[in-house]
């Protein structure tokens, strides 16, 4: 994996260096402004004398929609500005993703126990064993993988009796296996070959081998009672062995080769065990009946996994970017609908007091140039751009019909309609439709309060409901104990 994530930050080491002279706050923004210049030169090259309707497609909805949100901003300008937003935020994630899986790349291999390809460095006295898994590949064979434990330095004679004594106590039990006593030995034994928390070599004689054998397997098919076989375990530690008698079973193993193989590694490895224990480092063995043996410690790296949630996080994000404009374009909608009483209430008043239209859209786009800044609406700034097309010279029948399909809301079609209707044929019940129209449009928000109160309603029914359960488990549980007590 190290390799894919320098090939990775080297890609970005290049993107910074042809990307320096690009506009852009960041370097990230700079890289973003690059690749989407460098995607739209080659979009054309292979697209030239073709036509990519789809894309094209695509791109109108996109633009549209950003249109719809920012109805000041030209629509070129702010497609460019949502793609570079959109590259700027991956390019971001995967290089702080990369750096991540790099450090847990390098934190796996920095403990690594094995060096030079053969030494393992033991602990001294008291430090514990060392555990270590090992891989070993013998040309034409399978590589095989070991649990391993590197010995701590060994004990003097006086300190192995004493622990051979403690040993010998806990044996009965340990090798008991699923077994509930030594007596009663109905499932495989456990005669392990060493002790955890103990130094000795352990080997095992059986007084019937055709019922138990030596490795812990048993073969009571054909038991028609039960049988007493005694079990010898030998305790060897340096060139002192003690004796102990205790009962056990154990069946015979029928090996393949491969476990033949496995067996024959395995056997090396206690024998140069046994041959450096006194050394600072252990020497794994180079070769098995001739054949040499390749030694690879496993390392537990999991920052591939971690390159996957990344680059899945990337995704999930360039989604939600995406279902972030139809969002906003949702609650766009809302607004709008929230503020058409507020509108035609204004309008209606205005030409009650003897405002034409045209001055009366003037007016509402004065007051909101005062308290722009404080808060932006959606409404208002389609009022103001009606304002700039009055005053470019756009007659007052189409600002106020580019004005409804701006809003792309029933609401205001309607009312640009009748704005434009009034002005084409003239109507002395203007004011009077307004004022009806003010009317159903504060009970349409009223209804709409009401819509939305019950929506959050529904949505606090399941934190409810948790709640509910909640307390009755706090007042059943303590019940219970009492009446069980």
């Amino acid at each position: 994996m190290i390799y894919i994530y320098i090939v990775i930050l080297g890609i970005y080491m290049l993107l910074y260096i042809v990307s320096r002279r690009e506009e852009g706050g960041n370097p990230f923004c700079k890289m973003a402004s690059y690749i989407l210049r460098k995607r739209q030169k080659i979009f054309h090259k292979l697209s030239a004398g073709k036509q990519n309707w789809k894309k094209d497609l695509q791109e109108r909805q996109l633009g549209s929609k950003l249109k719809t949100l920012k109805p000041s901003t030209a629509m070129t300008v702010q497609i460019k500005e949502y793609y570079l937003s959109q590259y700027s935020v991956i390019l971001m994630v995967v290089f702080a993703g990369v750096l991540v899986c790099l450090a847990a790349w390098a934190s796996a291999h920095s403990s690594s126990l094995l060096t030079d390809g053969s030494y393992i460095k033991r602990n001294s006295y008291g430090d514990g064993d060392i555990p270590i898994e090992l891989a070993a590949q013998i040309e034409g064979e399978e590589e095989e993988i070991f649990q391993y434990i590197v010995e701590e330095r060994k004990y003097t004679q006086k300190e192995a009796e004493v622990l051979y004594q403690q040993a010998a106590a806990v044996l009965p039990e340990v090798i008991r296996g699923d077994n509930d006593r030594l007596e009663d030995v109905r499932y495989d034994l456990e005669l392990m070959t060493r002790i955890d928390g103990y130094p000795f070599e352990l080997s095992w004689e059986s007084s019937n081998y055709s019922l138990v054998n030596t490795d812990g397997t048993i073969d009571n098919t054909d038991l028609e009672e039960g049988e007493v076989v005694m079990l010898t375990a030998h305790f060897g530690y340096e060139q002192w062995t003690w004796d102990h008698q205790i009962y056990a079973q154990v069946n015979p193993a029928v090996y393949t080769h491969k476990e033949m193989v496995r067996n024959k590694l395995e056997e090396l490895l206690h024998i140069q065990e046994e041959r450096t224990a006194d050394t600072q480092s252990m020497i794994l063995p180079d070769n098995v009946e001739s054949e040499p043996i390749i030694w690879r410690e496993i390392i537990e790296d999991g920052s591939g996994y971690l390159m996957m949630l990344v680059l899945l996080a990337a995704g999930v994000l360039y989604w939600g970017k995406g279902r972030e404009i139809d969002r906003q374009l949702e609650q766009r909608k809302k607004e709008l609908l929230l503020d058409y009483p507020e509108i035609v209430n204004k309008l209606s008043l205005y030409m009650g007091a003897g405002m034409t239209i045209r001055n009366a859209f003037v007016k509402m786009g004065e007051d909101y140039k005062k308290q722009q800044k404080e808060r932006r609406r959606y409404v208002y700034e389609e009022i103001l751009i009606t304002c700039y097309e009055l005053q470019s010279g756009r007659s007052e029948k189409e600002a106020y019909d580019h004005f409804g399909r701006r809003c792309q809301v029933q609401a205001y079609m309607k009312l640009s309609t009748l704005l434009s209707q009034n002005i084409r044929k003239g109507s002395n019940d203007l004011l009077y439709i307004l004022r009806q129209e003010a009317d159903n449009a504060f009970a349409e928000r009223k209804n709409m309060a009401k819509k939305l109160g019950e929506e959050a309603g529904t949505k606090l029914l399941l934190p409810m409901m948790m709640m509910l359960c909640i307390v009755m488990v706090i007042i059943m549980i303590p019940a219970y104990f009492s009446f069980m007590m």
